[in-house]
C-alpha cells in the first residue's frame, strides 16, 4: 500500500536571486499530523523556505507541492485560504489605526486589509473565535498601535487561523518577544499543537523556544538540508555542531530543550 501522500513537499528545489543561490537542491516532505520546527544560522535559508511553503517564492528549479497542488501552475490565492502564514514582517505592515477584529476579519477572504470588503462576506464568528483562541478576544477594538510587540504578532497568529487552515506556517514569531510574550506563545503554539491543523512547521533560533507537541525538526545551513526527521534522531550533539558550526551539547528534559556550548 502506498504511503499516505505528503500536505507539503519540496522536490530538489533550487532558489537563485540575482544569479546566487539561496536554496540548492532542498527535497523535504511533511505529512499529515507532523509538526515541524526549522533551525540553523542566520542567512541560512529558514525564511525562504517558509515563504516558499507558504506560496509567497515560486522555485527557480524543482518543484513545491502546496495541498497536492503544483506551485507556478495553480491560483496561488486559492491555496492561501488553507494556510495560516505568519511572519514578523507582514505583522509590521499593518496599519496602526486599524483594530484586530478589522485585521482578522479580513484574513477570511484573503485580503490585508479591510477596505472595500462587503461585510456579507464575513462571518463575524470566526473572527471572535480565532482572537479568542489566542487570548485577544476582549481588546478586539483597540487600534493595533496600542499593542506590544507580542500582542502584535498574536493578532497575527489570529489572522493566520481565521481560515481554519490545513496548515499553519510560522516565520520566527519568538524574535522580538519578552520572556511573558515568548510564554503566552509558546503556551498558545502547545495548545495549537495538540489540535485539528493537519501540518505546522515552525522556523526558530534556539531549541529553548520549541513548543510541547512538536514532533519533528530540520537543519538548514548554507541554503542546504543538513539534518530531518524525528527531533529525538536531529537534536543531537552531532548534527547540531555540525549545522551551527561550533560544538554544542544538547539536553532533552521533560520536553524541553537546551544548547550549550560544549566545554573541553
Amino acid at each position: 500500500m502506498n504511503p499516505t501522500p505528503p500536505l507539503l513537499a519540496l522536490d530538489r528545489v533550487e532558489l537563485r536571486r540575482e544569479g546566487r543561490a539561496i536554496l540548492r537542491d532542498v527535497t523535504w516532505s511533511i505529512r499529515r499530523g507532523e509538526r515541524w520546527v526549522v533551525l540553523g544560522p542566520n542567512g541560512a535559508g529558514k525564511t525562504t523556505l517558509v515563504r516558499l511553503l507558504a506560496t509567497y517564492l515560486v522555485p527557480s528549479a524543482g518543484t513545491a507541492t502546496v495541498l497536492g497542488e503544483r506551485i507556478g501552475h495553480v491560483e496561488v490565492a486559492r491555496l492561501r485560504r488553507h494556510i495560516g502564514y505568519l511572519s514578523p514582517a507582514l505583522t509590521a505592515l499593518i496599519p496602526p489605526e486599524l483594530t484586530p477584529r478589522q485585521i482578522v476579519g479580513a484574513a477570511q477572504v484573503g485580503a490585508f486589509m479591510p477596505w472595500y470588503l462587503d461585510p456579507a462576506d464575513l462571518d463575524p464568528r470566526r473572527t471572535a473565535s480565532a482572537l479568542e483562541q489566542v487570548g485577544m478576544g476582549r481588546v478586539a477594538d483597540r487600534p493595533f498601535g496600542t499593542f506590544s510587540s507580542g500582542e502584535q504578532l498574536r493578532i497575527g497568529l489570529a489572522r493566520a487561523l481565521v481560515t481554519e487552515p490545513r496548515a499553519l506556517l510560522l516565520d520566527e514569531p519568538m524574535a522580538s518577544l519578552d520572556i511573558g510574550g515568548r510564554a503566552a506563545l509558546l503556551s498558545t503554539l502547545a495548545m495549537l499543537a495538540a489540535g485539528p491543523i493537519e501540518a505546522m512547521v515552525l522556523v526558530l533560533h534556539r531549541l529553548e523556544d520549541i513548543p510541547a507537541g512538536f514532533t519533528h525538526a530540520l537543519l538548514v545551513r548554507d541554503g542546504t538540508i543538513q539534518a530531518e526527521g524525528p527531533m529525538a534522531d536531529v537534536l543531537r550533539d552531532e548534527p547540531m555542531s555540525a549545522c551551527f558550526g561550533t560544538p554544542l551539547r544538547v539536553h532533552v528534559e521533560g520536553g524541553h530543550w537546551t544548547a550549550v556550548a560544549a566545554s573541553d
